[in-house]
């Protein structure tokens, strides 16, 4: 799932249908992290990357011009020569993985941190940051939608 969302968010032609496989690879990630057993990366994926950045990129690319044009990420010229680095650093990377030494160890069980004590830390201790934060979010998404309203000659486009 999540590299058939990685691979519609690159190929799709329509930019609305880039961003909903981009939200389906944000899902899978999570999926992947529950599986792992880290419940609270897992639903933090799904909060943050699903509940609002990926809202945020649908409402910029939905307020803005051309947002409905029918092909609109053509292939680069370069297509070949970013496929070839993109090789080139899989291998190194498989390399690496494959020739270190704590490969085939059991992870070390240290701390464990329950959602429920995650969840209370932030709901107690950092509830000014956490707060902090929905104010950005909601600031730039009035300012997206701000940004929206004006055509690149400084008037306010109307709909």
């Amino acid at each position: 799932m999540t590299l058939l969302g990685a691979i519609g968010a690159m190929n799709l032609g329509r930019l609305v249908y880039c961003a909903l496989s981009l939200v389906v690879c944000f899902l899978g990630l999570a999926g992947l992290y529950l599986q792992l057993n880290v419940q609270f990366i897992g639903f933090v994926q799904v909060l943050v990357y699903v509940g609002a950045v990926a809202i945020l990129v649908m409402f910029a690319m939905l307020l803005t011009k051309n947002a409905d044009a029918e092909r609109q990420n053509e292939e680069s010229k370069g297509f070949v020569i970013g496929a070839g680095v993109a090789g080139l650093v899989f291998i190194v990377f498989a390399a690496a993985i494959l020739k270190s030494a704590t490969r085939g160890q059991l992870a070390n069980s240290g701390a464990e941190a329950p959602v429920k004590q995650i969840g209370m830390a932030l709901m107690e201790t950092y509830v000014i940051p956490l707060e902090a934060l929905a104010l950005l979010l909601t600031a730039a998404l009035i300012g997206a939608v701000v940004v929206a309203q004006y055509t690149g000659k400084g008037t306010r486009r109307r709909n």
